[in-house]
Parts: structure tokens; sequence; C-alpha cells
């Protein structure tokens, strides 16, 4: 294994490890006993405590890189906001049921690395992109500065998924899509 793949899979199983059981169960030890590794073997790569948390906030946002470039988006200009709220709902739900260790890491880590303020902006960057969501208003004629709220709805609308009111709606359903979808219109028609 290479050494860039091994320091995926630790950032991975840091990842699992947070979302399972919380931040303080983060531990080198920890994480080499997952991995069934030899004494040591992860702080080899990651030597220090925030280099480890580093690691976990660069491969969250790499993962969430690589799922919006896969995503289909209507073209803003062209279509209406029904459809983009639907294509938006149809990636979130998306992200609520393929990165749900992700989403619940993230979330811990938001409020630990509340005086990390570089790897707190960068977390807190990682899922949505204020450079795109400003496109989208751009293109519909809406003022920029409703992006960054825009963004605010996302954010609750995950956290009300994966650990509020809704934790319950099992993603991946039409129901959830559709829920989803309703809260993004509402928005995206009043702007």
């Amino acid at each position: 294994m290479s050494t860039a793949d091994r320091r995926t899979l630790i950032a991975d199983t840091a990842i699992r490890l947070i979302a399972s059981d919380g931040v303080r169960a983060l531990t080198h030890r920890a994480l080499d006993t997952a991995l069934d590794l030899p004494a040591g073997s992860s702080s080899y790569y990651f030597r220090t405590r925030r280099a480890l948390l580093t690691a976990v906030v660069d491969r969250i946002t790499e993962r969430s890189r690589e799922d919006f470039q896969r995503a289909r988006f209507a073209a803003p200009a062209a279509a209406s906001p029904d459809l983009i709220a639907r294509d938006i709902a149809t990636w979130v739900d998306r992200l609520l049921a393929d990165r749900s260790d992700d989403l619940r890491t993230r979330h811990a880590l938001l409020t630990e690395l509340r005086t990390d303020p570089e790897l707190r902006t960068k977390l807190s960057r990682s899922l949505f992109s204020p450079d795109r969501a400003r496109e989208l208003f751009r293109d519909n004629d809406s003022p920029t500065d409703a992006a960054v709220d825009f963004i605010a709805v996302l954010e609750g609308a995950v956290f009300d998924r994966t650990t509020g009111n809704r934790a319950d709606l099992k993603p991946g359903t039409p129901e959830s899509i559709d829920q989803l979808t309703r809260l993004v219109v509402v928005y995206l028609r009043g702007h």
C-alpha cells in the first residue's frame, strides 16, 4: 500500500471513529487498533492530533468536491426554481444517504474546532461552496448575498436530517427528496 493510500485509509477510519464514538475517541492508539496496525503506525503518518484532524477535514472536503463534480444540476438560467430545487434536494439527499459518517463527523468537529480558525473555516466550507451558490443566485437575477443565506438553509437542513427533528426521515426515499425540495423551493422562490 502506498503512503498516500495509507494516509487516506487512516483519515477514512478517523472519520468513522468520530462518527460512531465522538471526537474524544479519536486517538492514534484507537486508529491503530481499528486498523489492526502495530502501535505507533498512525502517528508515523500523522504526528500530532492536529495533523490527524487536518487529514480528516481535508478528506471530507475532498469527498465533497468529488460529489459535487458528479452532481447533475439544471442550468440555472434555463430552469425553473422547482427544477433547480429538485436537483439540489436530490444531491443533498444523496449526501445524507451516502456520507452520513462524514456529516456526523463534520458536525462534531465544527464545535471542537471553534478555537482553530483555520481548520474550522476550511471545514465550514467543505460541503457547500459559497462561490457556486453565488453563481446560482447571480444566474437567477438574485442578490448575490442571498447565496450565503442559502448555504445556511442547506446547512440547517443537513443538521436537521442528521441529528435534528427529521433524523428519522430515511434518505434515499421519495419522501426525503420531497421534504428537501419543499424547503429549497421556498427559499429559491423568495429570492
